[in-house]
């Protein structure tokens, strides 16, 4: 089973008076885990525990995790950070009369900027946190749903592609027989141009004809090629390895390097035609490999 970088998931619970909203947003990347965690300034301490359960579970990918706080009360016991508002509107009155903007709505927009409101400086209650936790926990399940959701579509679309470029791996087959039956007539066909029958010495001929087909021989590419892609089914069938992404990435630039090769020696319109349309499946196949974990 494969499993997508991409995932989104969101929990909401109650807290005293107040409603705590964690959502983790999860894209690809090629860094390995690129995590990010903003959350309230009174939850600071609480930071590195959330980071020890994401990291735990989603493993890899530009992972984003947001916890904030809406306040249901008006007895809540919240301050407004005067400095830093005063701070926020200058800048953007600045801004505002720079480029002719209105500044009407000026100050609702400030409102939502981050650590406007502050909480009171008690710190959270064990009780708090454990209720924090579980909603973390329930947001890291959401996006591990939406992974293998992904996954699933990820894994059908890259067994296509395989397919593809296994059934044009057949029909490459064919088409080389037929260009090495060409191959030896056309050398035939140019030396009874030049050089008379009787003054052709057959045995040499076909030492001849010989070493220059295994110059454009590409039958050990083809059984490299096929190792490849059943390697590649391989591991995408795997139950026990989880993170399949890099390694999946590093067998398709090996099917790359045959197909390449296959082209560089066929010397043959029909089978280079095929060895495109390979490499066009080879590059849908990538593209996917790097959204995967």
């Amino acid at each position: 089973m494969l499993k997508s970088m991409t995932g989104f998931g969101k929990a909401s619970g109650q807290v005293d008076d107040k409603t705590v909203n964690v959502e983790i947003k999860s894209l690809n990347s090629q860094k390995g885990l690129d995590l990010s965690v903003k959350l309230p300034s009174k939850y600071r301490a609480f930071e590195y525990e959330v980071r020890n359960r994401v990291s735990a579970v989603l493993q890899r990918g530009k992972i984003d995790v947001f916890i904030t706080l809406e306040h249901n009360t008006a007895a809540s016991e919240i301050s407004l950070n005067k400095e830093l508002i005063i701070s926020y509107f200058n800048e953007f009155k600045s801004i505002a009369d720079e480029i002719g903007a209105s500044t009407e709505h000026l100050l609702p927009t400030i409102l939502k900027m981050p650590d406007v409101f502050g909480e009171s400086h008690e710190e959270p209650s064990e009780t708090e946190l454990k209720k924090i936790e579980e909603m973390v926990l329930q947001a890291i399940k959401e996006v591990e749903k939406f992974r293998v959701i992904e996954g699933k579509t990820t894994e059908d679309d890259l067994q296509l592609h395989v397919k593809n470029i296994e059934d044009l791996f057949e029909k490459l087959k064919l088409e080389d027989k037929r260009r090495i039956v060409e191959i030896r007539e056309r050398i035939k066909n140019n030396l009874d141009i030049f050089i008379p029958k009787d003054k052709v010495d057959l045995n040499r001929f076909e030492q001849e004809v010989v070493y220059y087909i295994e110059k454009l021989d590409v039958n050990e590419e083809l059984s490299r090629l096929k190792a490849h892609c059943d390697y590649f089914k391989n591991i995408i069938a795997d139950g026990k390895e989880e993170q399949k992404g890099r390694k999946l990435n590093f067998i398709s630039q090996e099917i790359g390097r045959e197909i390449n090769t296959i082209g560089s020696k066929a010397n043959d319109a029909v089978i280079q035609k095929m060895v495109i349309n390979m490499k066009d499946e080879l590059e849908k196949i990538k593209e996917q490999t790097s959204n995967i974990l």
